[in-house]
Parts: C-alpha cells; sequence; structure tokens
C-alpha cells in the first residue's frame, strides 16, 4: 500500500479538504521535511476565497494547479534526502524560499531569480506541493536554507515572511532624513517597521483599523499611529509632517482603499511601495501619480536574497520576533484558524502544526 500523509488540500476556491495525500517521493537532489509549522499568509486567506490571479478567470489562465497543498511559509527538519544532497543532513531544521527558480529564463540568468518567469511557486504548483501538510517535499532546484538551532520553531517559520518585509525596505531606498508610512501592521507590517527602524528614518507612521495592531507596532519601532476609521489619513499625515507629506508609503494591508489613501498622503517626489495583495483590480488617480506630484511607483514581490540577512538578524536581535506569531492551531483545525486569522482583532500571525 502507498505511503500517505494528512495535508491540507486545495481543490478549487472554498473547496479544501483536510484529508490522506500521498507521501512526497523522493528522487535526485530532493530533501524530504517533517514540517514543524506552517505559518498562514494573507494571500493564503484571500487564495481559498478565489483570488482571481490565482484561480483564473472566464479564460481559465490558473496559477495554481490543483489537487494542490497550500502554504510557503514552513519550516521543517529534515527526515529523508538523495544520496547526493551533501550540503544537509538528517536532523537538520530548514526553509526554503517560495519561488523555485528555473535558472534558464532571461531573469534568472541576470541573477534575479525572484522574478523566474516560470514561477514556480510552493503552495502553488505540483512540483512543489506547499507545508500545509505533515511532509514536504524540497525540490533539487529549490533554495534551501539552514535554521540555527537556537531558532524556535516560530522564529523559523517568520523567515519568509520577514525576507519579503525585508525586499519591500530595499525596493523603498529609504534615507535617513525621510518619513515613512507603513500601511498594514500586521506581522510583515510590523517586520517592515522594524526593518526601516534600522535605517534611522526621520519618523515612521503606522496605519491600520486595528488599534489592537497600532498598539504591538510601537514595540516594532513605529512612532505614530494613525486609524483611518478614527481619523483622515493624509491630513493627518501632512499636520504631522507640517505641510509636507511622507517620503514613503508601504503598501502591507492588501485594502484596496489604501492605495489612494497613500498617493494623496505623500509629498511631491515621493515614492509609493506595493507590498499587499489585493482581492481584485484597484483604481488610482493617475493624475495624481504624474502631472500632480511625479510620484514613483514601486512594486515588491517575493524575497531577493534577503533570507540569510534575515535570519543574521534575527539571531542577533535586530529583528525583532517576539509575538509576532500569536496563535498556534493544529492542521485538522484549519478552518478555525483561518477564520480566526480573518475576523479576531487580536490575531498576528497564525501558525497551523501537523
Amino acid at each position: 500500500m502507498a505511503k500517505t500523509m494528512n495535508a491540507l488540500v486545495a481543490y478549487a476556491p472554498k473547496d479544501y479538504r483536510y484529508e490522506e495525500f500521498p507521501y512526497p517521493d523522493l528522487n535526485t537532489g530532493d530533501i524530504i521535511l517533517k514540517v514543524k509549522g506552517c505559518g498562514i499568509c494573507a494571500g493564503d486567506i484571500k487564495e481559498f476565497n478565489g483570488l482571481p490571479d490565482i484561480w483564473g478567470d472566464e479564460n481559465n489562465n490558473m496559477l495554481i494547479e490543483p489537487p494542490q497543498i497550500p502554504g510557503h511559509e514552513f519550516c521543517g527538519e529534515i527526515v529523508e534526502k538523495a544520496e547526493d544532497v551533501t550540503d544537509f543532513e538528517i536532523g537538520d531544521m530548514i526553509v526554503a524560499e517560495q519561488i523555485i527558480p528555473c535558472y534558464e529564463c532571461p531573469d534568472c540568468i541576470s541573477g534575479m531569480y525572484w522574478m523566474c518567469s516560470q514561477m514556480q511557486l510552493f503552495g502553488l504548483k505540483n512540483i512543489a506541493h506547499g507545508g500545509f501538510a505533515e511532509y514536504v517535499k524540497i525540490p533539487k532546484a529549490a533554495i534551501k536554507h539552514k535554521v540555527p538551532k537556537s531558532f524556535s520553531v516560530e522564529q523559523a517559520v517568520l523567515i519568509e515572511p520577514y525576507a519579503c518585509g525585508m525586499h519591500a525596505v530595499e525596493r523603498a531606498e529609504i534615507k535617513h532624513t525621510d518619513v515613512v508610512a507603513v500601511a498594514g501592521l500586521g506581522a510583515i507590517g510590523c517586520a517592515i517597521a522594524n526593518i526601516v527602524r534600522l535605517y534611522l528614518p526621520k519618523l515612521i507612521i503606522g496605519i491600520d483599523t486595528n488599534n489592537e495592531r497600532l498598539d504591538f507596532a510601537k514595540e516594532y519601532g513605529v512612532e505614530v499611529v494613525l486609524n483611518p476609521l478614527e481619523c483622515d489619513i493624509d491630513a493627518e499625515i501632512y499636520k504631522v509632517t507640517h505641510g509636507r507629506g511622507c517620503d514613503v508609503y508601504i503598501e502591507a494591508s492588501g485594502y484596496p482603499a489604501s492605495v489612494m489613501q497613500g498617493l494623496k498622503s505623500l509629498k511631491n517626489h515621493g515614492r509609493y511601495v506595493q507590498f499587499g495583495q489585493f482581492p481584485a483590480e484597484v483604481t488610482a488617480n493617475w493624475n495624481l501619480i504624474g502631472d500632480g506630484k511625479e510620484l514613483t511607483i514601486i512594486g515588491s514581490h517575493l524575497s531577493a536574497y534577503c533570507y540569510e540577512p534575515v535570519i543574521r538578524g534575527i539571531e542577533s536581535g535586530l529583528l525583532r520576533t517576539d509575538g509576532l506569531i500569536s496563535h498556534t492551531f493544529s492542521l485538522k483545525n484549519w478552518r478555525e484558524a483561518f477564520e480566526f486569522a480573518k475576523n479576531d482583532k487580536s490575531a498576528m500571525k497564525i501558525m497551523l502544526v501537523p
């Protein structure tokens, strides 16, 4: 009888099933991990609800290959490895970057592997089932990183989201004279604020509709907190900057209203960084961007070369992790965990454990 494992399997939007799934096969260069924990990304919730960028449209342009095991914020212990794997040992705790590069497309050849045109992502493609399972296979081509023995499972799970946040901050090119606004203060938003603080900018403004998160974000470097349900954000930002506006606006909430909020809050020649993932297309006032303020619009995708510095940062204590994972659920209770992540004000990052 073929060996199986328990996993959360995506068949279609809102059709996820906790069930037995084939245990991964081991091929040349592969590693199999026993999953220790896997974080729930905001994108996982949106994917469950039918995100068109993942599930396609009437033309069936699907990015996902169902039945598929979601989950990309995982860490695990090596329980099997192919004979040709010599740089890792049984028992090592490792993480893998979300994208598995093809190493052949123009972006990969130029060194921009995170922009690989093949988009082979853990949790979306059959080559790379994700971490909402008892075991996960790390293919030979995946980019793997050993986790220090001093790390807790929670810290290891936070490496991936922290690395994505670090890339967004790098894209912003922050200067010490900048006023930086971070919109959306979940776990990654707080991680972004922590990294921004290391650049020693003039001021860090945090924006969220959840007052519990606003209070928590102060521990991660946010100096001024604003709730768009309680004030006019751009008016308040102009007030605290003496009519100038912010230099940088990092959108990490994934809420469509945050876009125009950010564009209006920026000063002339300000820099807008889009990190959060939206559930649908968003419109903006392009006259404000171009003819109005000459704004720079910057995208941020995945975690280019950021895993190693994040690991060093967590290890040194420069990058905080306390409280970013607020709750842990058993994988079999995934539905309760998804609902909790979406609806409970005390939720930051939720971790599933097989």
